[in-house]
């Protein structure tokens, strides 16, 4: 790196070092700026411009590590600048407050500021909007050749996001998890929930933060396992998922009633299948906000869970955070506080049609941010649900979904709406699981269709929302489970098969079908989901066509049923993948240059991924395809599952996929039941 521009010097007043717990503080320019360890190889870094430094705002960091002897900071100040050493990454600060971070061992730069302009700004800009309040902007140095990976789930179809430009804001099927991690060897987070984006340009990364009060990010260094495993040091482990929850889950939009959903369950089991779980959806509600049954459609909800048991088979509900006008309990959340305020305007976020009335009501959101929101929500599901034997739950249209998307006019509890909007759903998930740790029942799973960094301490389990029906979506949904397992957050899932739309009546979607099920058979969580056509019009009544595995005729049938009974037979394998998840932070989806980082062609394989660690699943992902080509990495040597024939790593082959087989490959003489 070059030496700074000393024009540069002299528009920027040099600053003064100070040693402080754990690191170095710099301040100059009425900005101070602080670079701590935090954690194993890494560091956070904070900077505010006008008062000390503000703690205990939201974010997504556990509290402060221990520090341990082994990864107490060496810290030292020199006359022009300033070193931070925590074992493998090394900060070096100039006297006017630039930031460098290098490799430990060798010096080599990982990432490093960049100044917009060689007078103003410099790489950290901030416009005020007043009230302590601004417009926060952070700027890097860009590097040829970086593969930059995670960000959440989008539907870009993009695994390496080199030279794109992602908003950071929460969206239906749009999930903003602000972790990076880069083939040049560290994990970057933007420790910060305000509405945002972040451009991975050609000439440089920006990240912009709307309305917050200081910056704050955490940076650590190492292999990609390694930032794997710090990142869930930082932020949370997952749980250990429950073995019940490997299995095969059936759901559809919607089963109108406690009999049609029973009746689905018990064909399951006449016909010798194993169902973990069968999905009560939306509107199996009195009133959207009230969360209870309605008796009309389920006299007897936990009979049903009775039965279902019976079959061990598990229940789960579906549990929004809306809460319509019509609601019992509206009045009295609206009093307390307890739902989402807004800056102007009535205390109303959508509009969404509710049982009693044949026009759509303005809704409110509980504030999940506040905790006696989340208290009271709680204690309405644990009494309507919990109570009766229902342990798993659906957490669904948790952006929040608002109509319109307007988060400057929202007020929460943990701050203003641009603030801290992105942390909604995953407080949302810690609603549920603080619940159930409450009632002393160890395992949490909640199927979310948004997150943030940290959800995956909550068991989240995230799904990649309401998309299309077609090989073009089902395509993008490979980067978007990859960049979700290197978001750090390992149980992911799609609706097989897409949600809007879809006939099972006919041959060109039975074939999407097939095709998706076999994905979903070697996905974290196996679920099938979706509003089969013809559906009928939106409301409290509707339903879609039937969406069970019999719905697409027999050939499809018995493809899908083998899939189900393969599945079963991988658990003890799958199982494992999820300890080394719970225990490490690997996830179980792994793109193939997490396992083999040295192979430069495994950082472009975008098509197919690591189920764990032993095998290599290449979805087939066009309509007629019947071969289907595969990249093998090299440093192993290959089995097809199917054939047994051999290959060695580091080249491509071409392997029949007749439509009753997804190409799957062993790694180095695994043995997995996979064709018995």
């Amino acid at each position: 790196m070059s030496e700074e521009n000393p024009l540069a010097s002299l528009a920027h007043e040099r600053g003064e070092f100070r040693v402080v717990a754990g690191g170095l503080e710099w301040t100059g320019r009425s900005e101070t700026l602080c670079v701590q360890s935090w954690g194993q190889d890494s560091l956070r870094i904070r900077s505010k411009v006008g008062g000390p430094i503000l703690d205990g705002l939201p974010g997504a960091l556990l509290d402060e590590p221990s520090q341990k002897a082994a990864s107490l900071p060496d810290v030292a100040v020199a006359a022009t600048e300033a070193t931070v050493v925590n074992g493998a990454i090394t900060a070096t600060v100039s006297l006017t407050g630039r930031i460098r971070f290098t490799r430990t061992a060798d010096g080599t730069e990982l990432l490093a500021e960049q100044d917009a302009h060689f007078w103003w700004p410099g790489p950290r800009l901030r416009t005020a909007h007043g009230n302590g309040y601004a417009r926060l902007e952070q700027r890097f140095a860009a590097y040829p050749g970086e593969k930059l990976f995670g960000l959440g789930q989008h539907q870009h179809g993009i695994l390496d996001q080199k030279g794109a430009v992602v908003e950071l804001v929460q969206r239906n099927s749009e999930v903003s998890v602000p972790f990076l991690v880069s083939s040049r060897g560290y994990g970057f987070l933007w420790n910060n929930p305000a509405i945002g984006r972040v451009e991975l340009a050609a000439n440089g990364t920006r990240w912009v933060a709307d309305s917050a009060r200081q910056l704050d990010y955490w940076i650590t260094a190492g292999t990609t396992a390694d930032v794997q495993r710090h990142y869930a040091d930082a932020t949370g482990h997952v749980p250990m998922l429950p073995e019940w929850a490997a299995g095969f889950w059936q759901c559809k939009l919607r089963y109108r009633s406690q009999e049609e959903l029973l009746t689905v369950a018990r064909e399951y089991h006449r016909r010798g299948l194993p169902l973990a779980v069968i999905v009560a959806d939306f509107f199996h509600w009195t009133h959207l906000g009230e969360w209870r049954f309605d008796p009309q459609e389920w006299p007897d909800p936990a009979a049903a869970v009775k039965e279902l048991a019976g079959y061990g088979t598990k229940l789960m509900v579906s549990v929004w955070p809306s809460v319509s006008p019509l609601s019992e309990y509206h009045a009295e959340m609206e009093r307390r506080g307890l739902l989402i305020g807004t800056e102007f305007g009535p205390v109303a976020h959508a509009d969404w049609p509710d049982k009693g009335v044949d026009k759509t009501v303005q809704v409110a959101f509980y504030d999940a941010t506040n905790p006696a929101a989340r208290e009271y929500v709680w204690e309405k599901v644990r009494d309507s649900y919990l109570s009766i034997g229902i342990e798993v739950f659906w957490a669904d249209a948790c952006e929040p979904e608002l109509k319109p998307g307007y988060p400057a006019n929202l007020r929460y509890y943990a701050g203003a709406g641009l603030e801290v909007g992105n942390m909604y759903p995953r407080e949302n998930s810690r609603m549920f699981f603080d619940g159930m740790q409450a009632e002393g029942r160890a395992d949490v799973v909640t199927l979310n269709r948004s997150a943030w960094a940290g959800s995956q301490r909550y068991g989240a389990i995230l799904w990649s929302g309401d998309i299309d029906t077609d090989f073009a979506t089902f395509r993008r949904q490979i980067a978007a489970g990859l960049n979700t397992a290197m978001s750090g957050i390992p149980w992911w899932n799609t609706d097989i098969g897409g949600f809007h739309g879809g006939d099972p009546r006919t041959p060109e979607y039975r074939e999407v079908m097939v095709r998706w099920f076999q994905f979903g058979t070697f996905s974290p969580i196996f679920r099938l989901h979706g509003l089969r056509r013809p559906s009928e019009p939106f409301g409290p009544s509707m339903t879609g066509a039937p969406n069970e595995i019999w719905s697409y005729g027999e050939q499809a049938e018995q493809i899908m049923s083998d899939y189900i009974r393969l599945r079963e037979r991988l658990k003890p394998y799958i199982l494992n993948a999820m300890r080394e998840a719970h225990q490490t932070g690997l996830p179980p989806m792994r793109p193939c240059f997490l396992e083999f980082p040295a192979d430069p062609r495994a950082w472009d394989v975008d098509s197919a991924y690591l189920f764990g660690r032993d095998l290599l699943v290449a979805p087939v992902l066009e309509a007629d395809a019947r071969v289907w080509d595969v990249y093998l990495p090299a440093g192993a040597s290959w089995r097809d599952a199917w054939t047994g024939q051999e290959y060695e790593g580091g080249q491509a082959v071409t392997v029949d996929a007749p439509l009753e087989r997804i190409p799957l490959f062993l790694r180095d003489g695994a043995e997995l039941p996979i064709a018995v």
